[in-house]
């Protein structure tokens, strides 16, 4: 009897110290019952542990939460998809534009820009700045059109409009929100859209309507160039739904723009604030008669330096740093846009090369799908520069006269 009740207290302080590691390892409310008859019978089939009411509803509870968690979680995600775009048109084409008139082209630089654009679906033009002589114009049949979406080249465009109104400087900070605020260099060199659409809400349509005439928007380019198409700018605001103002200048909505009136823009910055009227010689002896003519005068010398340094920023850390991976011997000053419209994308780029012996004005238009865009049109630009450095064209282009007084003006444009 002795060694049964000893065996007998061992069995129940061995359940003693089950029951005390349950409590300590079940959490606060949770309860359980434990059947002892193993302990004082015989073996029994198996042991059960069962939860109590109160336990059962908290782990129900529990169950739930987590079901709501992981829903909001992947509805979250959902809302989170990034919207992919689908384009209709194709980047690359296979041309070799025999319908162009090139009889009166430089033809060292037709073979740079043909070369440099390849297969893809665009069209590059070459002018020199101090004439407006068209010295080249590949697939004149797009670069002759009615134009598209100027996307992010028009804020070279407002840049001036901002400048001529003494708004900014190059040095102005604007502010973009709370923390962030920047100048107009670093806007141009990365295409800021929050910083040139809040430039166009200061200026109010008026005023950026005004200087875009000024500058050739919305006005052929050309003097008496067959096929030559108009683009078009609004004589009112775009609706509010469509962003108005801020986003005429920051993308360019509602304007269409022609290649060569974007390339008459730019000459004007590269030689100093003179529009000219773009020709297009056909002929030898057109070439040999050749007389620059003027369209207008524009007051924007003393901006010039304001906005050059933005421009010079974008091809050297900017949108437009692509075009170096071809060419850096010269300082390329230039501007992207990249957007897209009923099923096409848009990738433009305009530049001019400041060398010691003369400018070239560069322009190249992509239009197409994915593999257009802004950068690519300047990485084409990169290797025209190639091709003109390669065969001496900066080296054996003279440089000519700035002064226009004898140049022929043009009252009217011609339609």
């Amino acid at each position: 009897m002795g060694k049964q009740s000893v065996i007998s207290r061992k069995r129940f302080a061995v359940l003693g110290l089950l029951v005390a590691f349950i409590v300590a390892v079940l959490p606060y409310g949770t309860a359980a019952t434990v059947s002892t008859r193993s302990l004082t019978g015989k073996k029994p089939k198996s042991q059960k542990v069962s939860e109590a009411p109160r336990a059962r509803k908290r782990l129900t509870r529990l169950s739930r939460s987590r079901a709501r968690t992981v829903s909001a979680s992947r509805t979250g995600r959902r809302h989170r998809r990034r919207y992919y775009e689908r384009f209709t048109a194709s980047s690359f084409m296979n041309d070799n534009f025999d319908g162009d008139v090139t009889a009166g082209e430089d033809l060292v630089v037709r073979q740079a820009a043909l070369d440099a654009l390849g297969n893809m679906n665009g069209t590059v033009l070459a002018i020199e700045p101090t004439s407006g002589r068209v010295l080249a114009m590949v697939n004149q049949k797009l670069a002759l059109s009615s134009g598209a979406q100027p996307c992010s080249t028009i804020k070279l465009s407002v840049a001036l409009s901002a400048l001529s109104e003494d708004l900014i400087t190059k040095d102005t900070q604007i502010a973009l929100g709370r923390r962030s605020r920047m100048n107009l260099t670093t806007a141009l060199a990365h295409s800021n859209n929050a910083y040139f659409e809040a430039l166009g809400r200061q200026l109010g349509f008026e005023k950026v309507s005004f200087y875009a005439h000024q500058f050739g928007l919305g006005e052929l380019a050309g003097y008496n160039i067959p096929g030559e198409q108009l683009g078009t700018y609004p004589q009112q605001e775009i609706s509010s739904k469509l962003g108005g103002v801020g986003k005429m200048c920051s993308f360019g909505e509602g304007i269409s723009m022609t290649p060569l009136q974007l390339g008459a823009m730019v000459s004007a910055i590269a030689n100093g604030g003179t529009l000219y009227y773009l020709q297009h010689p056909t002929a030898a002896d057109e070439v040999a008669n050749f007389e620059p003519r003027v369209k207008r005068h524009l007051d924007i010398a003393p901006l010039i330096p304001e906005i050059s340094d933005g421009m010079a920023a974008a091809v050297s850390y900017g949108t437009a740093r692509s075009l170096r991976v071809n060419f850096n011997e010269e300082e390329i000053l230039g501007k992207t846009g990249t957007c897209s419209k009923a099923g096409t994308r848009y990738g433009w780029f305009a530049s001019y090369a400041k060398t010691d012996v003369g400018r070239v004005v560069v322009v190249v238009f992509l239009q197409g799908g994915r593999p257009t865009f802004g950068p690519k049109a300047a990485e084409i630009s990169g290797r025209m520069y190639r091709n003109l450095y390669d065969h001496d064209f900066f080296q054996a282009h003279p440089t000519l006269p700035t002064d226009t007084a004898n140049v022929k003006p043009v009252v009217s444009t011609p339609q």
